[in-house]
């Protein structure tokens, strides 16, 4: 780093009874105060150099020996005082980066200007800032950074303005051609070979050559100086991307424990300390979510969620909060689970994670492809109950609907369907989820996106575990929700045996896996024309075997499925008989008071017959033919 010396003489300052004097053959006769501090001092040499010095001497009396003046508003500390009375005596000083701020608001206070004399102080600095420190990268962000203890006067002298200046031209030139003076920027910067051509070998580490350096600027000078750096047009995207990711991580990490103790320790000292950190951070989150490009990928998607937890913890604007929101749907497919998973700070709700706001998420995910929604907008405030009729005319038309969507949007639903099915798994386990909400996430994916209904069953198996409370009309609502022609025969054989699932869908199933069993070779023709007709009816195509059972998302322990005892069919057979008697009975106690049997609200997800039993019959006929001749 540069610096520079001004002076001869030796440094003879002394300490004596709290009077800070200087050894001279002639004894001072001006007492200054400065910041709590006394300096017994000489006129002559200080009257001579201080313009503001002479106009208070001049409009007070002297009373004593000494005349007395006081500095109440000095700007700067009794170290830049005392380097400005050195100047004055000729004693030897040394300025650089760190101490240079100081010096010139504290030179333009005491009015050390050519108009007193030639040479003065501040046009020594002035010189020194523009032609050695606004050159050099570190000296200039070092100066800019101490601007922070004179924040008016650094702006009334454009100290701040001409550092942000410096950086940008840096930042938009070639680091081959700045004075770098800093040992991480040294590392990365390019060779040269003799005929002036850059090495390659260094090209792809100096592109963001910056960002570690600038990311030591307080909130407000970084937001200043990248949008000039962005203004300028030459930095791409994705570099400011990475910049804002380097500053976030540098005062942004471990949000969460971070504000959580600073809201424990505010709540033991009954203090404002914690609120004064969380408006801090607050306003950084804030800043950088105002600086994010709007360019797709310039931030990755799990940046973004991080940044949406942390504005969900320090309660962010709402504006920020949508803002995110739009961003993350654009590049949704890029999501993890675990990044979904933004806890719920809300008072009014008990849930573990903030649903609504992965509900907003792919409310706006839905909404970039070029189809028209395949449902009914959804309100942002109260999320409707919405049915979704399973016909074969609607999933026609939601074919046909995602024909027209480009082959990249299509794509990305297919792995967005993955992320959401894996977000139910995760969230079904809490205690407070209510079914409405879990039904609305699962059903906001098109049907279509959906290959397999692997995942979701293995979602809604969990949340039946978690809730055990349901009734049966809740158990067959979220069942509703579920496509059986779609799981694989491993889910299958699992559903079969689950006493949670209603009966019509063990039904349901049971029914397509002995459909699937009979066609085994694609001999459709053997299958008796009832079967025949119902696979037709439903657009199941039973040459095309299902899909493998999805291993996208680890499952503990205690949600793995075990398929014993159902090798067989008389042991699927044998469990249906049981649902089938305990269906019965529930039936028999679901009564109208005038004693007429209850309307079943529930409609067959495939429209299957109305008469389960007697379909039943007719697969267990199947059965036995199929045994006798074995």
């Amino acid at each position: 780093m540069k610096f520079m010396k001004l002076g001869s003489r030796p440094d003879t300052f002394y300490t004596a009874e709290a009077v800070r004097s200087l050894s001279s053959e002639v004894s001072g006769d001006l007492i200054i105060q400065v910041k709590g501090s006394k300096y017994l001092l000489h006129k002559f040499p200080l009257l001579s150099k201080c313009l503001r010095l002479q106009r208070i001497c001049s409009e007070s009396p002297e009373t004593s020996q000494h005349q007395k003046i006081q500095l109440p508003d000095f700007p700067s500390g009794i170290e830049a005082f005392e380097l400005c009375v050195k100047f004055c005596y000729g004693i030897t000083i040394t300025l650089s980066a760190f101490n240079i701020v100081a010096a010139r608001c504290a030179a333009e206070y005491l009015q050390m200007t050519e108009d007193v004399e030639k040479g003065n102080l501040v046009y020594k600095l002035e010189v020194f800032f523009n032609s050695c420190i606004l050159h050099g990268w570190k000296d200039t962000i070092v100066t800019l950074q101490s601007t922070k203890a004179f924040p008016l006067w650094s702006e009334d002298l454009e100290i701040t303005s001409r550092c942000i200046e410096a950086i940008v031209s840096k930042v938009l030139t070639h680091p081959s051609k700045v004075s770098l003076s800093h040992s991480h920027s040294r590392r990365v910067r390019d060779d040269i070979s003799c005929n002036g051509a850059e090495s390659q070998r260094h090209k792809p580490t100096t592109k963001g050559w910056w960002a570690e350096d600038m990311a030591e600027l307080r909130i407000d000078l970084y937001w200043r100086t990248m949008i000039a750096i962005k203004s300028g047009g030459k930095i791409p995207s994705n570099l400011i991307g990475e910049a804002l990711q380097i500053y976030a991580s540098r005062w942004l990490p471990n949000i969460s424990r971070r504000v959580k103790a600073d809201k424990e320790a505010a709540f033991d000292s009954d203090s404002d300390s914690a609120g004064e950190v969380t408006s801090k951070h607050r306003l950084l989150l804030e800043s950088i979510v105002s600086l994010l490009p709007s360019e797709k990928g310039a931030v990755s998607c799990s940046f973004l969620l991080k940044l949406l937890k942390a504005a969900n913890i320090l309660n962010a604007s709402s504006s920020s909060k949508m803002e995110l929101a739009r961003r993350i749907a654009l590049q949704l497919e890029g999501a993890r689970v675990s990044d979904l998973l933004i806890p719920s700070l809300s008072y009014s709700s008990d849930t573990l994670y903030d649903v609504d706001i992965v509900l907003t998420i792919l409310e706006q995910f839905m909404l970039q492809g070029q189809s028209p929604p395949t449902s009914p907008p959804r309100s942002k405030l109260g999320f409707e109950k919405r049915r979704r009729s399973r016909s074969a005319e609607n999933i026609d038309f939601e074919f046909q609907e995602s024909r027209r969507s480009s082959s990249a949007s299509h794509s990305s639903k297919l792995k967005v369907a993955k992320i959401v099915d894996g977000y139910l798994q995760e969230i079904a386990r809490d205690i407070n989820l209510p079914l409405s909400k879990f039904i609305t996430i699962a059903e906001t994916i098109p049907d279509f996106s959906r290959l397999d209904h692997d995942d979701l069953y293995r979602a809604i198996d969990i949340y039946l575990k978690a809730h055990p409370g349901l009734n049966k009309s809740e158990r067959k609502k979220l069942c509703r929700i579920l496509d059986c022609k779609k799981l694989s025969v491993g889910v299958c054989m699992h559903a079969a045996q689950n006493e949670k699932l209603p009966l019509r869908v063990v039904v349901q199933v049971l029914f397509f896996e002995q459909a699937r069993a009979a066609t085994a070779g694609g001999k459709v023709a053997e299958l008796p024309n009832n079967i025949k007709a119902l696979l037709a009816s439903h657009n199941f195509d039973p040459s095309k075997p299902p899909g493998p059972l999805s291993t996208t998302t680890s499952i503990p322990a205690d949600d793995q499925w075990s398929v014993s005892g159902l090798k067989s069919p008389n042991s699927r057979i044998s469990t249906l008989r049981l649902k089938l008697a305990e269906d019965d009975d529930l039936d028999e106690n679901y009564m109208n008071p005038d004693g007429m049997e209850r309307t079943s609200k529930f409609k067959a997800f495939c429209a299957l017959p109305t008469r389960p039993k007697k379909m039943f019959s007719k697969l267990l006929s199947i059965n036995r033919s199929a045994s006798e001749k074995n």
